[in-house]
């Protein structure tokens, strides 16, 4: 294994999961695995040796669970990001929750079923929150971590044995293993951005000048569960206008972290719901699998939930939210792209900037991926880029300034 890649450690008390996660990440050029325990004290004396660039996580674990190990790792100051992994339940949003509190980057669910489009989807999703978050720890502290050039199938291995499956399931389609491998390089090349070669952004000319802000839409992905609690937590708390966000999160668990949101802000913060008022200061959080919409009604603006089909391969989609907003509330609106992966709302932010909407973008140095912030700035659609630290301030300026 080449010591240019992204190191991990798996820490999970199943012996099944962890042979999972393995194969997963053995089968990902790029990754490699550190090492592997089976609760969080064997995780901690492991550290020292194995040096890992991520940790993959389970929560419910004897000896010391999920939780104990982040309050240890915070304890004694170690800084390596970690992935939780968490079950569809309403007490693992909750848990889960608690762990971004501790210090968690982000989550993954774990694979519902055995059958095979379950465990791709989940293979997918893990691959790339390894490389966004080990390769951005790697890089911060001076390791040369190099992208493959390609990526063979994430499945072959996992196509021969299904555990507790008496069906032979069916080949992964060619097409289906092809967009998979390609948004692994993809990631690969997002994360250390001086793989690709840089645009020089387009220039919009706006039809009208900005006007006073109304509304604040904010679309952000990939490490945007702590961005959001940097922000949200630093925001001003006479805001006047609305907030809507989308975050890409799973159903079940969007309402726990709006709650979680709402326990550190000065603002209101809570799950939207179908017909909910867009009223001063109060943030609205896009429910996980619904885009979010805004509605002009007679006497008041609303938000509308969707189930339409995925935008970008998201729903809720920031591009869907912006366009809304672009199309009611035109030059009256600020518009906000943060750190992720892909280019979901880089689209409809040049659109909102076309209109006369106020736009911002995180600055590459503080995103975990700079995706769609770098496509929507390649794009024109933002006017300035700023700092996760600066973002909060820079929004309540704005806001304050234009309202």
């Amino acid at each position: 294994m080449d010591s240019s890649d992204v190191r991990v450690l798996i820490v999970d008390d199943s012996a099944l999961m962890r042979n999972i996660i393995s194969k997963i990440i053995e089968q990902t050029p790029g990754l490699m695995i550190a090492g592997k325990a089976m609760n969080g004290e064997f995780a901690l004396q492991h550290i020292p040796g194995c040096r890992p660039d991520v940790i993959v996580l389970d929560i419910e674990m004897p000896v010391m669970n999920g939780l104990d190990f982040l309050k240890e790792r915070k304890r004694r100051g170690i800084d390596i990001p970690v992935i939780m992994l968490s079950s569809l339940t309403t007490e693992g949003a909750a848990v889960t929750m608690q762990c971004l509190e501790l210090g968690a980057s982000d989550f993954l669910t774990k694979p519902g079923g055995t059958g095979l489009s379950d465990l791709s989807s989940t293979a997918t999703r893990l691959a790339e929150l390894l490389i966004s978050y080990g390769g951005t720890y790697a890089k911060n502290k001076g390791r040369v971590i190099t992208p493959p050039r390609r990526v063979t199938s994430l499945y072959s291995s996992l196509e021969k044995k299904r555990v507790e499956e008496k069906e032979v399931p069916a080949p992964v389609p060619e097409q289906k293993v092809e967009a998979t491998t390609n948004h692994i390089v993809n990631t690969f090349n997002t994360v250390f951005s001086t793989a690709r070669q840089r645009k020089e952004p387009s220039v919009i000319v706006p039809v009208r000048e900005p006007g006073k802000i109304e509304v604040i839409a904010i679309g952000i992905s990939t490490g945007g569960p702590n961005a959001l609690r940097e922000v949200f937590q630093k925001i001003d708390p006479n805001l006047k206008q609305p907030i809507l966000v989308v975050q890409h999160m799973p159903a079940g668990f969007t309402e726990e972290f709006a709650n979680s949101l709402n326990s550190i802000c000065p603002l209101e913060v809570k799950e939207a719901k179908d017909g909910d008022l867009i009223k001063s200061g109060r943030i609205l959080i896009a429910p996980g699998n619904y885009h979010i919409y805004v509605e002009r009604k007679s006497l008041a603006m609303v938000v509308r939930l969707s189930d339409a089909p995925q935008r970008n391969g998201h729903r809720p989609s920031a591009d869907v939210l912006f366009e809304s907003v672009a199309s009611v509330y035109q030059n009256h609106a600020l518009g906000v792209i943060m750190t992720g992966m892909g280019s979901d709302g880089a689209v409809q932010l040049a659109e909102m900037r076309r209109q006369g909407a106020h736009t911002l973008g995180q600055n590459e140095e503080s995103c975990i991926v700079y995706g769609m912030p770098k496509v929507a700035f390649e794009l024109g659609g933002v006017q300035r880029q700023v700092s996760l630290q600066d973002m909060a301030q820079e929004i309540s300026k704005l806001a304050n300034q234009y309202q």
